[in-house]
Parts: C-alpha cells; sequence; structure tokens
C-alpha cells in the first residue's frame, strides 16, 4: 500500500522472482475511506489476513518551529496519518486474526513517540498514540488468548532515499557527517533493512511471549532506558 503506483510497481517487480503472490493498491490515507478500500482488496483477493504491519510514517518535519505559528490543521493530519491510519487498519485486521487464531499487528512509531519526549509535538503526540494503541491491545485477553500479539518498533534516524535526511546531506556534506558524527554511537544511520530485520522476528512464531514490547532500533541514539 502506498500513494505512488511507481513505489508498489517497484516492490512488486521486487518480489516477483521470489514467487510471492502480491496485491499492489495505491491508497492516500490521509482519506478517511482508504484503509477500507485496501482492507477491502486484500478480502476479495485473499479472504484472510495474518500480519499487519502499520508502516505509514510522516509529519516529523510538518509545521513550523515556533508551535503557535504551526496550524491546527497540522496537529490533526499527523495524527489521521499516523495514529488513525494504524486504528483503522487493526479494527479490520482483527476480524480476520481472532477467526484464523493467530495474527501479528506491529505498528512502526519512532524514539519520538515514547522513548524520547523531544521533537515537533504534533508528531510526537501521535507516534505515542501509536504506541498506546499497540501497548493496550496486548492486554486485552480476548485478543492475545486468541494467538494475537501487538508491538510497536521504534526506529531512530534512518537513511531512506529521497527524504529529509538525503535533502540535509545534499545541502551541506560535511555539516550533515557533523551531526552523524554527534548524534549518532555507530557513527551513522539506520538503513530500512535493519527495522525490517526486527519486523520479521516479532510477525514469526519465535516471538510467541513478545506482547506488548517497544522495542528500539535506534543504534543507541535514543537516550533513555
Amino acid at each position: 500500500c502506498s500513494r505512488s503506483r511507481g513505489r508498489l510497481d517497484a516492490a512488486v517487480a521486487e518480489l516477483e522472482p521470489f514467487g510471492v503472490r502480491t496485491l499492489a493498491v495505491a491508497a492516500d490515507l490521509l482519506e478517511a475511506d482508504a484503509a477500507d478500500r485496501v482492507m477491502d482488496a486484500v478480502e476479495r483477493e485473499w479472504g484472510r489476513l495474518d500480519i499487519l504491519v502499520n508502516n505509514v510514517g510522516g509529519g516529523g518535519r510538518w509545521g513550523k518551529e515556533i508551535v503557535e505559528e504551526t496550524e491546527l490543521r497540522v496537529f490533526s493530519e499527523v495524527y489521521e496519518k499516523n495514529a488513525m491510519a494504524a486504528v483503522r487498519f487493526t479494527r479490520r485486521a482483527l476480524t480476520h486474526m481472532r477467526r484464523a487464531k493467530w495474527g501479528r499487528v506491529v505498528t512502526i512509531t519512532s524514539i519520538y513517540g515514547g522513548k524520547e519526549g523531544s521533537g515537533r509535538p504534533w508528531f510526537v503526540m501521535a507516534k505515542a498514540a501509536e504506541t498506546a494503541l499497540m501497548k493496550s491491545l496486548s492486554g486485552m485477553a480476548y485478543l492475545v488468548r486468541d494467538g494475537i500479539t501487538f508491538n510497536s518498533v521504534a526506529p531512530g534516524g534512518i537513511y531512506i532515499p529521497d527524504t529529509g535526511f538525503e535533502d540535509e546531506q545534499r545541502r551541506d556534506p560535511a555539516g550533515f557527517q557533523r551531526m552523524v558524527d554527534a548524534e549518532y554511537p555507530l557513527g551513522r544511520l539506520g538503513t530500512p533493512e535493519e527495522v525490517a530485520a526486527v519486523v520479521v522476528f516479532l510477525c514469526s512464531s519465535q516471538a510467541s511471549l513478545v506482547n506488548g514490547a517497544n522495542i528500539t532500533v535506534d543504534g543507541g541514539q535514543s537516550g533513555s532506558f
């Protein structure tokens, strides 16, 4: 699921050599009915859903440095894009998982959604809400005793092409490297693959006792325990 048909086509092309059956649906999750349209397509194609990864993100750079100069709509849009998208997908997935007596829900949050309190407040609020959603669901016996687990993965700085980090590096390569050296103990940012490896474990049968966890994947960036 993505807003970009080009990214969807690229993902499908990457999976095809593995013989993986794929379904790619274009949707902008700021639209209230988008999650239902995606899930309707999944139900038509497969009739079931075993694993849900809530991976919608964004908003950490939205708005302005001065909070009172930032429009109120930024708060609501970032919340819709992150927290409410996770709510809508999770609600639809639970019916399938309870029927199958097995399921995994993993939500990609951020170190700024519970591990670190800094960051722009609309983003911190939204990511903290996602973390709280997973923790709350993980304590509901009627769900987890049906074999469903709920966990959060909280990445730190991840270098993704065509995002803010690449823009910063292009504008000031030396300054960007100084920032990385100062703020990241490993001397580098993380990669999407390093986050994905943790998600793969959480979605496996081996992680059957991991429920309600908020796992940091940041190379030691955050200062919290």
